[in-house]
């Protein structure tokens, strides 16, 4: 029975105002556009008036939306959907930044990223032979992307293609995408749709070790990374922890994770061959206020104490000291110039632990400067 006598009280509508406090702050995953990723009219342009053209390939969680300028919604799907987007990227593009068309402004792909183009795919086979055509033209190499909370379809779709042509990845970009109701109250909401999204994100990674992927980087950042330790869990409690040889990197940027939980994840888990990449940052303000709507337990993007994470086998970076380009520290993997561009070079890296390891000590000397 619920504690009604003052102390409870109290501690209630303390809970109470933390959450209105994230509610109305966190806002590090946030987005505040019309959600809408195609426009009803856009200004003609020519391949050579833009800075770049990305094909996406989408494997998403989310519902169709009933308007088809947003493609999809924050609804959940009890089935997997599959898409497309090719996104262009604006010749005054600044790297780290995501230019995004206002409400009212015209759809511009010489000011803005737009979606050129957005196809679906019916069935998994069908897209499925889209994805092998694109990962055999790329030399074999995918990168997963796993977005956080408060995060809007659009949203997840512009900041891969940032973070893809930024960083100078090579291979082929899938966004997986679970239904993350994009407010910032729906973070009961965000955490149970991330949490039913869990075995999609298997089947995915699967289909792509399937595939003719020789390597499948995983970035996860936020309420993502809960997502991906989950999946790669249950893959590790099924024999097949490294997807047959073909799992590459996983960069955990800003995990909102309990500790315990992350360890007890990693524990099951086993120390990986390659370690994790993990980045985290005492400064980051939206998971200091999400570690208090858990009872004040610390999360593990924000955690001190880097060399406990350390001894379950994953690289730590401690980001604490680097600037980012977002009022409470939450995107600096993305959105710090320096950064995104040094783990786009981990990524490239094909040689094994040596090469990759001194990218890793350049990522961890960049946050000690």
């Amino acid at each position: 029975m619920a504690n009604c006598g003052r102390n409870g009280i109290f501690d209630v509508h303390l809970k109470t105002i933390c959450i209105i406090a994230l509610a109305l702050l966190v806002a590090g995953c946030a987005g505040t556009q019309t959600q809408e990723i195609l426009g009803s009219i856009v200004v003609p342009t020519t391949a050579t008036e833009i800075a770049g053209n990305h094909s996406i390939f989408i494997t998403t969680t989310r519902k169709r939306s009933d308007d088809p300028n947003k493609v999809f919604d924050g609804e959940r799907s009890a089935t997997l959907n599959y898409a497309r987007v090719n996104v262009t990227v604006p010749p005054v593009h600044e790297t780290g930044q995501i230019e995004r068309r206002s409400r009212g402004k015209s759809n511009d792909p010489t000011k803005y990223f737009m979606a050129s183009e957005v196809v679906g795919y019916d069935t998994q086979p069908k897209f499925t032979s889209a994805l092998n055509a694109d990962i055999a033209a790329r030399g074999g190499r995918v990168m997963v992307f796993v977005h956080g909370y408060n995060t809007g379809f659009d949203d997840a779709v512009y900041r891969l293609t940032q973070i893809v042509h930024d960083s100078g990845y090579p291979g082929t970009p899938v966004l997986f995408s679970w239904a993350s109701g994009a407010k910032t109250t729906d973070y009961v909401y965000d955490k149970e749709s991330a949490s039913a999204a869990r075995d999609q994100l298997e089947v995915t990674l699967r289909m792509l070790a399937q595939s003719g992927a020789r390597r499948i980087d995983i970035v996860a950042h936020s309420m993502g990374t809960w997502v991906t330790m989950e999946t790669l869990r249950q893959l590790a409690i099924t024999g097949d922890r490294d997807l047959g040889g073909k799992l590459g990197d996983v960069v955990l940027a800003s995990p909102d994770i309990d500790v315990d939980v992350f360890k007890s994840q990693m524990r099951r888990y086993g120390k990986p061959d390659k370690p994790f990449i993990l980045l985290l940052s005492d400064d980051d303000r939206a998971l200091r206020l999400s570690g208090l709507i858990a009872g004040s337990r610390p999360r593990v993007g924000d955690y001190r104490d880097a060399a406990d994470l350390a001894s379950y086998g994953v690289s730590v970076v401690d980001l604490s000291k680097v600037k980012g380009n977002d009022s409470f520290n939450h995107t600096k993997f993305a959105d710090n110039p320096v950064l995104v561009k040094m783990i786009g070079q981990r990524l490239r890296e094909d040689d094994g632990f040596a090469s990759d390891r001194d990218v890793t000590d350049r990522i961890s000397q960049l946050g000690t400067q």
